[in-house]
């Protein structure tokens, strides 16, 4: 069937809200997302589809497959829904049997984990702003089941394209998302609309539109979850953004690590084209628009929107000189935008609600959402979206339920390997673009890493920079050479050599390196080193003055001891790879310093607490 008019469009989506039977008494929502299969959603979908089947319950029980729903804390997990009083109930850590009693008993049945949707279920977008979390960006997000374009339709789905086609010209929809103030959700924060307007001034009859969903910080998987919870919401906006710009060609480029986001983006595409929304004369308007899907192979380089432009044209992933920026001359050197994921993912909410609607939530200079995972040392891991101006108090102790095992908060990583570290004394700080980079951090793409006492801060600025060693493209010689030198240097510090001289490089070839390399990528790299330097110089100082590690972590520096404890069970002495271990049966048992590789293996093994790691 295609729909070729929004009132088709209009009539379809009123078709589809009515074709519920009378008889449907409940739907059982399930967190088919990469994290919800490996965590065993599948086996809990199995055993729900055969319970509905053997009780007979096909009429008045319906079970979709759902995306991502954010709760990875609580995986495997599922949302039951009483269709008569509109009762939503989340279960979390479901298990093949306790599905059964879902099923045959009653919706709260015992034994389950609800979990407590006043933080992270408002209803949705209608809501957003009004609770510690809102919903735009992950409005359909473990609501719908992606693999069904009908779920996206009824959820007003293409009715934005629909009207931008049908009732509007290219610059009123790049005024509405200008004045919506909606900024680049990958990291950089620049505004959308004026992006779009560049690219839309170019007189030229070629142009491109460009998802970059190549996510690649460490601990992020925002995109991800929107690709496998709602594709059709990024299809839809690139249809507009080229609608807007004047391009028919669109192109995602996504990473081939993400095979199920693949697959419902293949099938998303397929769909649309069969509905008339993708392809010739969309909505019977003249405009015609195509998506293709280019694959990456994982260099975190490429999120660099440059090097991704290479990489699709089949060249090196490397960054390019600017300017000319992509929007004057991009893919085969015609007027490109380039936007992330979540980017696009707003913008349907922004035509369909408007740009007042959306400068209502979050900030005056940041308005809208902002998705981050939050991973780390925290008790609820998972995917959120909280308007901006969210504190981080808020986030880590209310959303992520404080500090895992009543450890100290010590300090948040934001902007993975490009941002910096946030402290407890800045814990109030609301979340928007201002204030992360005044704090010498970033927004990102939105991972969110939260560290606690047991926690180097030296050693978390070396994973960084290994991160960015490894992903380097190798082109200009600022992150080539000098973030080798940069590693060098810190690892000196971790294994007791570190010097005076060398926290003054530290510092000087950090800030040269911001200050030469060629992409954005290379120009951040320093950032978690001079973002640690300023807030735990001490714990530096600990590594170069007293040999030590305050949090115990830098091997080289580690002592281990034997304590009064010891009852000369023998097992440390047994169990060290190195027999540096020595002493007699019920005897207290001592440990050779000149022999011990500090691998930590007695400590482990010792069950009388009678070895203290210093």
């Amino acid at each position: 069937m295609t729909i070729n008019t929004p009132d088709k469009l209009k009539q379809y989506e009123q078709e589809l809200r009515n074709r519920n039977s009378s008889a449907l008494k409940t739907e059982i929502l399930v967190s088919m997302g990469t994290c919800g299969i490996a965590a065993g959603t599948t086996p809990v979908l199995d055993a729900l589809k055969k319970e509905v089947e053997a009780g007979g319950y096909g009429d008045s029980i319906r079970i979709i497959q759902v995306g991502c729903m954010g709760l990875c804390h609580s995986e495997p997990s599922i949302e039951v829904i009483d269709i008569a009083s509109g009762e939503r109930v989340i279960f979390g850590n479901v298990t093949p049997d306790k599905a059964k009693a879902i099923v045959t008993k009653t919706v709260r049945a015992a034994g389950v984990q609800a979990i407590p949707r006043s933080w992270y279920y408002p209803e949705d977008e209608e809501n957003a702003g009004k609770c510690i979390q809102a919903r735009i960006v992950l409005r359909n997000c473990g609501r719908i089941n992606p693999e069904s374009i009908d779920e996206y339709v009824e959820r007003s789905g293409y009715r934005a394209v629909g009207q931008v086609l049908c009732t509007m010209k290219p610059q009123d929809v790049i005024r509405i998302i200008t004045e919506s103030g909606l900024k680049g959700r990958g990291g950089g924060g620049f505004p959308t609309g004026k992006k779009w307007q560049f690219a839309a001034s170019q007189k030229t009859d070629e142009k491109y539109v460009i998802c970059n969903a190549d996510e690649g910080d460490p601990g992020a998987f925002m995109d991800r979850a929107v690709l496998e919870g709602d594709p059709h919401s990024v299809l839809e906006a690139m249809i507009i953004a080229g609608f807007a710009i004047g391009s028919h060609s669109g192109v995602i480029y996504i990473r081939a690590e993400y095979p199920l986001a693949v697959k419902r983006l293949h099938l998303a595409i397929e769909q649309s084209r069969e509905k008339g929304f993708l392809g010739k004369n969309i909505f019977g308007s003249g405009f015609d628009f195509d998506i293709e899907l280019k694959y990456g192979a994982g260099a975190f380089v490429c999120g660099e929107e440059t090097a991704l432009i290479h990489s699709v044209e089949g060249k090196r992933g490397e960054p390019g000189f600017k300017p000319p920026f992509p929007a004057i001359s991009g893919l085969w050197k015609k007027p490109t935008i380039v936007n992330n994921v979540e980017t696009y993912a707003n913008v349907c909410a922004v035509i369909r609600k408007g740009a007042e609607w959306f400068r209502r939530i979050g900030t005056e200079n940041s308005p809208g959402t902002k998705v981050f995972s939050l991973t780390g040392k925290i008790n609820k891991v998972g995917l959120i979206e909280v308007p901006m101006g969210t504190t981080l108090d808020d986030i880590i102790f209310k959303l992520g339920d404080g500090i895992k095992d009543g450890k100290k908060f010590k300090a948040v990583q934001t902007g993975g390997p490009s941002g910096g570290c946030i402290t407890a004394a800045n814990i109030s700080t609301p979340i928007d673009y201002a204030s992360l980079i005044s704090l010498g951090s970033m927004m990102g793409s939105g991972g969110m890493i939260v560290l606690d006492e047991d926690d180097c801060m030296v050693n978390v600025a070396k994973f960084f920079l290994e991160f960015t060693l490894d992903e380097s493209c190798g082109r200009c010689t600022p992150c080539r050479i000098g973030n080798k030198r940069l590693h060098e240097m810190l690892n000196e510090i971790t294994i007791g050599n570190g010097t005076h001289e060398i926290l003054s490089k530290l510092r000087k070839l950090s800030d040269t390196i911001k200050d030469t390399a060629l992409c954005g990528l290379g120009q951040t790299s320093p950032n978690p080193i001079l973002s640690t330097l300023k807030n735990f110089e001490e714990e530096y100082l600990a590594h170069v003055d007293g040999k030590r590690c305050p949090a115990k972590v830098c091997k080289k520096l580690l002592k281990y001891e034997i304590n009064d404890n010891c009852v000369g069970c023998t097992l440390c002495a047994r169990n060290c790879p190195v027999s540096c271990i020595a002493g007699e049966k019920k005897h207290k048992h001592s440990i050779g310093q000149d022999k011990c590789i500090r691998c930590g293996v007695c400590f482990e093994a010792c069950k009388f607490h009678a070895i203290d790691k210093k």
